[in-house]
């Protein structure tokens, strides 16, 4: 039987239980890290250094669904088999739960930032290509919403 059968071959005994959680745990104090590390970088706004953690954590989350979906098919027999496992990968589970949404909060304020600098510098270029002219109020006229090129920027990080 190759690897890949194996892995998502059900389980049907204690002793596979055991090893998959044991598998699970593995692979999520992995993720765990991945995360940690890709926040602490976005923070810190390495961004560019954040992002070089996109392929491990894709791959790592990846893993992390198809041993969790392997455990939840069996929850049943970990239940009656291991229940004081299956009560700490719930645990672990909620833990990680809010490790991801601290993630996914600072990667918007990122974004939220990084949007925020494009619109100002988008904003100071229209003001500063705009002639200065006076409106019949003779209050300064404001520019309008085409009055300067678009602006043009690398989505890379």
């Amino acid at each position: 039987m190759s690897k890949t059968a194996k892995a998502d071959a059900p389980i049907a005994s204690a002793g596979e239980a055991e090893r998959a959680i044991a598998n699970l745990n593995t692979i999520m104090d992995r993720l765990v890290e991945t995360v940690e590390e890709e926040t602490a970088r976005a923070r810190a706004g390495k961004l560019t250094a954040a992002t070089e953690l996109d392929e491990a954590k894709a791959e790592l989350a990846h893993r992390y669904g198809a041993e969790s979906g392997r455990v939840k098919n069996a929850r049943d027999l970990i239940a009656q088999s291991l229940p004081e496992a299956l009560d700490a990968l719930q645990k672990r589970h909620a833990a990680f739960q809010e490790l991801l949404q601290t993630n996914l909060t600072v990667l918007a304020t990122a974004h939220a930032v990084s949007e925020g600098i494009i619109r100002g510098v988008s904003g100071e270029l229209a003001r500063r290509q705009t002639p200065s002219t006076y409106g019949a109020s003779g209050r300064a006229n404001a520019p309008g919403a085409t009055a300067s090129p678009p602006l043009a920027l690398s989505r890379t990080l």
